[in-house]
This record gives C-alpha cells, structure tokens and sequence, in this order.
C-alpha cells in the first residue's frame, strides 16, 4: 500500500486516525489529510490513492456526495466511511457506492488494523493479479509480433484481450541489437528483451525522445513510425527491425521509417549487384585457402563498400553472407572443427552494432593467417600420408629382401642335402653368427640360457635353451637333521635346510679362528727367545 487519504472535517479526529494508521503496522508510504470531500475529490483527480478514510457528514461536500462523485474517476480508492450516527441509512446508501467497511465513532485502534490489513492484502492481490495479466499480456504481443503464421482470428483475440495493457495514444517501436542488460521496467515504455536477437522498446511518443536519450543513447537503434493501436503492433515491429538493419549497414546511430530516405543512381545499384551473383559469389569462396589472399580481400572490401553506400539490399546482402559461409563450411568442413564455430558467429549478421565492426570481424575471419590455420590440417594429414608411404614403402623392401633371402638360403641349404657330420666349415657356410647369453639361475634350481642363431641370408629364426644340468636338477625334498624342517637340498650330500647350514658354518668358522688363536698363543709361549729371556 503506497497512499492512505484521510477526510474529516474535524482535525483532533484526523490527528488520531492517522496515528492509528502509523502504528498499525502496514507499511504505508504516504498519509495525506484534507477537511472536507471537495479538497478530497481533487486529490483523487490528481493521483492514485490506494484506500480512503472519509467522515460522512462534512461541509461543503459530505461524504456520500464524494463517493458518488469519484466512481467516474479512473482510479477509484477502496473506501472507509466513517459516522457518528448509528444511522442505518447512511450505511447503506455508502455500501452501494462501494465503500469497504464502515465504522463508528469513537474509532478503535484494532478496528483500523484489522481494516488496513484486509485491504492491503486485496491490493496486493489485486497487484499481483494485474502483473501476471501484464506478463501474459506482453508474451501475446510477443506471439502477435514475431509469428508468421497468426491467423486474423487469433490476432483479433489478442488484440481485444489484452488491449487494457497497451497505450492507448500514438507510439513508437524502437529495435537495438541484443545487449547485455538486466530486464528493465520503467512506466515510460515496454521491453521485450531478445526478439531474434534484438532488444525491442514500445514506447508512447512522448517518451521517445526520454527513452532515446537514456538506454538507447549507446547503440544502433531502428525506430518505426507512428502507431496507435495494438492491431498496428505488427507492422511497428517490422519496421523497426527493417530501420535496424538500415542504421546497421549505413552506421547511423538512429534510422526512422519514413524519414531516412536516399536517393541512388540506378546505375550504381546495377553495378554493385554484380558483387552478388553467384559467379562472384563462388569466386569469393574459390579464393579462400589460396595465395591470393590480395584478391580475397580486395572483393570483400568492395562488397561491403558497396553495401555501406545504399547500393546493395539488406535482405540480399544478408543471404550472400550466410551462403558465403556455408560453402566455407562445406569446403572446409574436415578442417573447421575448430575454426567452424568462429565462422558461425560471422552468420549472426545484425547482432554486430554496425557494419563496421562485421566487416572487421569477417575480415579476421578470412585473413591468410586464419585459413592457414584452417588448411593446417590438410598440410598435417599430407605430412602423415608422406610419413606412412615411406614407412609402408620400407615395410615393402624390407619384405622384399627378406624374401630373395629365403631364396639365397633354399638354394645354399641345398648343397648339404644328406649332412652327417656338422663341422666348422659348414657352420660358417650356414650361420651368420650365434649370440649367447649369460646364464640365468632360476627359482627352481635350474640354469636358463638363452642362444639366438643368426642364419645366412634369413637372420634370426628361432630361440635355443640349455637343458638344466644334473648338478641344478631339482631333488626330493627331505628333513633337515637339526631342526627337521622340510626343505629341497641343492645336492645329495646336503643335511641341513639353509637355516641351520648357515648357523652350523657360522659355528665351524667360529671354532676355526678360536683353534688358530689357541695354537699362535702356544707357539709364543715356545719360543726359544721368550724362555731365555
């Protein structure tokens, strides 16, 4: 609740209603005060009042002449008729003027809260309500105005439903590339952010000049004409976008319907539509990737030249990009896993604020250093077709050697047909040479031995292992005969496990250095010198 108008007459009782009010505990705005119901009716001519508060009997204008006055106001108050007759009469001659509650003086405290919270919980949902009506409102004039396929009676229905939410004088449509914006609300005009990309402003026309001034004082903006009317939406729309696109290719900051006008000699507008035939159109794709970036260039530079000057349609030069494009695509669609998204973004023409800085982008888009990057991916396949063709190529010899060699080493083999003894000779005729190996202990006892035989002309055929010897053959377990744990013995004559063979060397050794003490120590006692001493 914003406002709360209080008329009475008597200003101890006024004083005493809006302390009431203040302490009630609902949040309020605005408290406004007047004595009699004339002062009052042109306070409600002027401005919104939420609720009402109006003694019956007053001077000048009593209290049922004032309800009863301002039904034909706009916006009417819900209303309190307060009375210090308990006269039956004038409650009701009040209700049927849509009065909301009606109470006797002397005014309770309790009474005025109760009071006020009930309305305000009306106005909030009243509130509410209207929001969500404005909200569905605003999504069928978005519907009315970007849908192809309307039929006239589903137009018409929109148009009568949600008429209440429109303005009712002259307005303007005014269209900006998308920015990057909160959602914005003002009373001065509608948005509907991101409509194909653009942010589109309803606005009445006296605002536009307000609205120009303030969100739209950065951008490229396209304005459409003067409409009335919410049937005319469509076609405001269309114009504004149509005016966008012309401020776009022509970088002027504002562009309105019916007063940007250029006249272009014919000849001029002939001669630049050469720039969209479709010979000029693939000898720009043709171009690409090539060593005449000089020429891709130049022809861009007088595309857009031509474009920037009036000489070629928007619609035309839109379709000539997104063909451009797409056959840069097709062209190099192995090599665009990368650069492809950056393309795309050159499809999305009027999302750019000007040509200008479409022009730029696109350029960027087609610089030598750029499709050098997108052809580095043929020149990286071909340096990997060379590398596997040498490869494969090698392969080829290799096998092809290998072969003749098996030949050489049939025909060699052959002249030892019926072989009994193997000499020196023959191994030397046979063998390129042998490779042995160290010998390998393993686990078991066994010696492993490895010996690769090199033979002339085939190399390397086959791996030979020494057989384990009877030394490091493996043998039953058996006990050991100290501590009788079972283990394998590395020889037949061996009696004790590991374990105890370690100690019991330990001990030998340790008897056989005490022994050799003992013998030094007796010697040197014999000793002659010693004893003549």
């Amino acid at each position: 609740m914003k406002t709360v108008l209080i008329v009475e007459d008597e200003k101890m009782i006024r004083q005493g209603i809006k302390t009431m009010i203040m302490r009630s505990g609902v949040p309020i705005e605005v408290i406004m005060e007047c004595n009699n119901g004339e002062i009052a009716l042109e306070i409600l001519k002027e401005q919104e009042i939420d609720v009402m508060f109006t003694d019956i009997r007053m001077p000048k204008m009593d209290g049922i002449e004032l309800v009863q006055k301002m039904q034909s106001l706009e916006h009417i108050p819900l209303t309190v008729a307060i009375s210090g007759y308990d006269d039956f009469s004038y409650a009701v001659e009040m209700l049927r003027n849509g009065v909301r509650e009606y109470i006797l003086k002397p005014i309770e405290r309790e009474k005025i809260t109760e009071i006020l919270k009930k309305l305000n919980a009306e106005i909030e949902s009243r509130k509410e309500k209207e929001e969500n009506n404005q909200k569905i409102g605003y999504q069928q004039m978005r519907h009315l105005m970007l849908s192809d396929e309307i039929s006239g009676e589903e137009q018409r229905t929109i148009e009568s439903q949600y008429a209440d939410h429109f303005y009712t004088g002259n307005y303007y449509v005014c269209c900006q590339n998308q920015v990057k914006r909160g959602e914005l609300s003002d009373d001065n005009y509608i948005f509907m952010k991101n409509m194909n990309g653009n942010d589109i402003f309803i606005v009445p026309a006296e605002n536009l000049s307000l609205l120009l001034k303030n969100e739209l004082q950065d951008g490229y903006i396209g304005i459409s004409a003067a409409h009335c009317g919410l049937e005319s939406i469509r076609q405001a729309y269309a114009e504004s976008v149509m005016m966008r696109k012309k401020a776009f290719v022509r970088n002027k900051v504002e562009a309105q319907y019916g007063v940007f006008q250029e006249k272009i000699p014919k000849g001029l507008i002939t001669e630049a539509a050469k720039l969209t035939e479709e010979a000029a159109r693939i000898q720009r794709v043709q171009l690409i990737g090539t060593d005449h970036t000089d020429d891709l260039e130049k022809s861009f530079h007088q595309f857009f030249y031509e474009m920037k000057n009036g000489r070629i349609d928007e619609a035309v030069f839109e379709s000539c990009m997104k063909d451009f494009f797409t056959e840069v695509e097709k062209t190099y669609q192995n090599a665009l896993e990368t650069e492809g998204e950056l393309l795309s973004e050159c499809k999305e023409i009027w999302s750019e604020n000007c040509i200008n800085s479409y022009e730029d982008k696109v350029m960027e888009r087609i610089t030598e250093r750029n499709f050098e990057m997108m052809s580095g991916k043929y020149q990286k396949e071909q340096l990997e077709i060379e590398a596997r063709l040498k490869e494969v190529t090698e392969t080829l010899n290799e096998s092809y050697e290998k072969s003749r060699g098996i030949r050489d080493f049939l025909a060699l083999i052959r002249n030892y047909q019926g072989l009994k003894e193997l000499d020196a000779t023959v191994i030397n005729a046979l063998i390129d040479k042998i490779l042995v190996s160290e010998r390998e202990k393993m686990a078991d006892g066994t010696v492993k031995q490895e010996i690769k035989i090199y033979y002339k002309f085939i190399g390397f055929v086959d791996e030979l292992h020494i057989i384990p010897t009877k030394r490091w053959a493996a043998m039953p377990a058996k006990n050991c005969t100290v501590c009788g744990v079972e283990y394998v013995p590395g020889s037949g004559a061996s009696r004790y496990c590991p374990a105890c063979a370690k100690k019991i060397r330990r001990e030998k050794s340790n008897e056989s250095k005490r022994r050799s003490r003992e013998q030094k120590r007796i010697a040197c006692m014999n000793c002659p010198q010693k004893m003549t001493d």
